[in-house]
């Protein structure tokens, strides 16, 4: 945003000085060129009187002393031309007036007219300058007077000046600069703090918030709104946090009184019904430790210091297990594909948490008799859960909306269910680093997949 500022502010300052600036250089160019033009006509006419004189007289030692000065002051060249167009004075003067405009001059000079003055050229085009003037004596031509002078000292001014307007130019981008760093900093400031307390959120952390006194007015506003949003988030996020807070510790108490009647009962029933017991037992342990990760994210407690590396081929194997005598009830069968040591740095209670949602998503809409997938393999990236079911599936536009909250396909209506499992997996699975994925196979079913971090990764 900050180079966006500084070119929509900068291009117009820069194009408005291009253009005053090029007018000026080529008034200045202009003014030089005329001025010196206008001396060279102001020093030929006086030695157009000179030359006249010295042609009448038939003597050029008055000339020649005048032309051989002017020469070692200006460098410019003045010599008198006889009637024929043949060098006349001063006297060591040779005909070196070969040049076809020089003599084109001479001649129209001779005729009694006088040429044109050169138009006004860039510096780089100012060629050196030569007038010639007729002398006349009455109303009869008796010679001319040539002038050949250099431009190096005006084509030097000229340069001269344009390099000042270059380097006032330069002076005033510059100072344009640093006006525009400090306008768009002012400008900007308010919106990085925005988008750092955005950022400050987007972590958890919900006191972020920004000085509503910094920066233009208009922006005031918006952060006054960011404040009060921020303000009620913080005060919903509170609201989910003690409700998860409660909801966790109410649920423990009866949850260890069921445990406890159930050992009173192990006790009674003896080795009778000593596998269905232990089955109760595992699931009232799998409830504590869920009750714990819940407990952990209310407190945002959740961290990557506390991840272990987990066995998933043993965890998909345990969780098919478990579900197996629900699924019995509709004869819905477990194929468990299992492949050795695939492990997951995460933590075990919530990708178990994570895989009952899906699973029961599986069983819910598996046809009766059918048949659910569970495999964990090794990726490149770390490892891969996968829950296949051959149920109805989804159509591919369906595919994207089937992790949003509440979401289901309309012809799932009326099956039971809030359609909060799989954003409840996605969700506990971004809060470990993994990632959800669904898809509809070639032949039907719903396939979804958790990709998990590598051991040892973090």
């Amino acid at each position: 945003m900050r180079r966006r500022l500084i070119v929509v502010f900068l291009v117009p300052l820069v194009l408005v000085l291009m253009v005053l600036g090029g007018a000026y250089a080529w008034s200045a160019a202009r003014s030089v060129q005329q001025e010196f033009y206008a001396e060279q006509l102001g020093d030929l006419s006086y030695f157009t009187t000179t030359a006249r004189q010295a042609l009448l007289a038939g003597n050029a030692e008055v000339f020649d002393g005048e032309a051989q000065r002017y020469r070692e002051l200006y460098g410019t060249r003045v010599v008198i031309v006889d009637r024929a167009g043949r060098p006349w004075a001063p006297s060591t003067a040779q005909p070196v007036f070969d040049s076809p405009e020089i003599e084109a001059q001479i001649k129209l000079a001779l005729s009694g007219r006088r040429g044109e003055l050169p138009q006004n050229a860039l510096p780089w085009q100012f060629a050196d300058l030569s007038l010639v003037e007729p002398v006349f004596d009455g109303g009869d031509v008796i010679g001319a007077v040539v002038m050949s002078a250099s431009v190096d000292v005006p084509r030097a001014e000229i340069g001269r000046q344009w390099l000042l307007i270059t380097a006032v130019a330069a002076l005033v981008i510059a100072v344009g600069l640093l006006v525009v760093f400090r306008l768009a900093g002012w400008v900007l400031r308010p919106v990085r703090r925005l988008d750092r307390a955005m950022e400050a959120m987007e972590r958890g952390d919900m006191e972020a918030r920004i000085a509503d006194d910094t920066g233009p007015a208009e922006l005031h506003r918006m952060i006054l709104m960011f404040n009060r949003m921020a303000d009620e988030i913080e005060r919903v996020v509170a609201r989910q946090q003690e409700f998860a807070l409660n909801a966790s510790h109410e649920l423990r108490n009866p949850l260890n009184a069921l445990l406890l009647r159930v050992e009173v009962l192990a006790a009674d029933l003896g080795t009778a019904g000593a596998a269905d017991v232990e089955k109760i037992r595992e699931e009232g342990q799998r409830m504590t430790r869920i009750l714990d990760t819940l407990l952990g994210f209310a407190r945002g407690a959740v961290r990557a210091s506390d991840f272990e590396d987990v066995d998933l081929t043993a965890l998909v194997a345990r969780r098919g297990e478990a579900w197996r005598e629900v699924a019995a009830r509709r004869g819905i069968r477990f194929g468990v594909h299992e492949a050795q040591d695939v492990r997951s740095r995460v933590d075990e209670a919530i990708v178990e948490s994570a895989l009952d949602a899906v699973i029961d998503n599986a069983v819910k809409f598996s046809p009766d008799g059918g048949l659910i997938e569970l495999a964990a393999v090794a990726t490149e990236e770390g490892a891969r859960i996968s829950v296949r079911d051959h149920g109805p599936g989804l159509d591919p536009d369906e595919l994207e909306q089937a992790a949003d909250r509440f979401w289901r396909s309309a012809r799932n209506q009326n099956v039971p269910g809030s359609g909060l499992g799989l954003a409840i997996a996605m969700d506990l699975l971004r809060s470990v680093g993994g990632r959800l994925t669904v898809e509809s196979p070639e032949d039907g079913g719903l396939s979804v997949s958790f990709d998990l971090p590598a051991p040892g990764e973090r």
